[in-house]
């Protein structure tokens, strides 16, 4: 584990397995969450997006954590703490202070497009649980940006340590760097993971090992490592699944994968629908050529 710093590394954020009347299936999230582990990540990042956190009960939200550490340990758990109101998302954060983590990930307000004040105010208030608090850039999906001008304030008022990075624009690392360069950097989307380890991302918040997890620890490895002979052919091996992490539909694309690669993706809670056919196709082909190149 990386220590003071709980948020660097490979941090799988988990698929939530649920039965088929689509309750959630505790036990066998707790063995997937000990799986990654063992197979190399350095931790798990429950309820974030990936884990359908928006459509949990508070009982079943609360419990997923519990579920998490127990299985694996509050150091190498850092759940997402999203929530409309920035006081519920503290109250999110202290939960997961309760349970034994040592650091949550936080969006932005998501309710409506915040101005900068609100989301200064929104870090703030939620930075008060004590935890470090990892700041979650997704303006594709939330409709605030939290440009590098921004972050560099947020981490200047010491309301966040780090950034789960999904815009996508890997430009963004370097002026990162330059305006906080304390700041820790993570990937946040599988589909730029190589181009943000090379600028210098610390961690990767990442989806696609819920399927394949040791291919994906040896391509974060290397590529962090700079060592691109090993990680530039793995990364183009793994690049058609990997970008389905940036499309509408990848929960049920990771979760597919999980079911081909012989875990339990299983179904997702509505709104989420199935698959189209061509989609399932894609990511079936996909899936079953990276497994018959021996990655899992």
């Amino acid at each position: 584990m990386t220590g003071h710093h709980p948020w660097r590394g490979v941090l799988v954020a988990t698929a939530l397995p649920l039965n088929d009347d689509l309750s959630v299936d505790y036990d066998k999230y707790a063995g997937h969450c000990a799986w990654l582990v063992e197979n190399g990540c350095d931790g798990v990042v429950p309820n974030g997006s990936l884990g359908e956190y928006q459509v949990l009960t508070p009982e079943e939200r609360a419990r997923v954590v519990e579920t998490a550490v127990a299985a694996v340990g509050g150091e190498r758990v850092m759940p997402g703490v999203a929530a409309y109101g920035s006081a519920e998302a503290r109250r999110w954060a202290e939960q997961a202070g309760e349970a034994g983590c040592r650091a949550v990930m936080l969006l932005p307000p998501n309710a409506y497009r915040a101005d900068e004040r609100s989301v200064l105010a929104h870090y703030a208030e939620v930075a008060r649980s004590g935890l470090p608090v990892v700041a979650y850039n997704n303006p594709i999906d939330t409709k605030v940006d939290l440009v590098p001008e921004l972050l560099a304030r947020l981490h200047g008022e010491g309301h966040i340590r780090g950034v789960k990075e999904f815009s996508g624009d890997v430009r963004r690392a370097y002026r990162i760097a330059e305006l906080a360069p304390e700041l820790d950097l993570l990937t946040g989307a599988d589909d730029v993971l190589l181009e943000l380890a090379v600028a210098g991302a610390k961690g990767w918040v990442a989806g696609y090992p819920n399927a394949l997890p040791r291919a994906c620890v040896e391509l974060y490895r290397a590529a962090a490592g700079g060592d691109l002979g090993t990680a530039l052919p793995l990364y183009r091996q793994l690049h058609p699944l990997l970008r389905w992490d940036s499309r509408v539909e990848f929960v049920q694309a990771i979760k597919l994968s999980m079911d081909i690669a012989g875990r339990h993706g299983g179904p997702c809670r509505p709104p989420r629908a199935a698959l189209l056919p061509g989609q399932e196709a894609a990511v079936r082909a996909a899936t079953e050529k990276a497994l018959a190149a021996g990655l899992s």
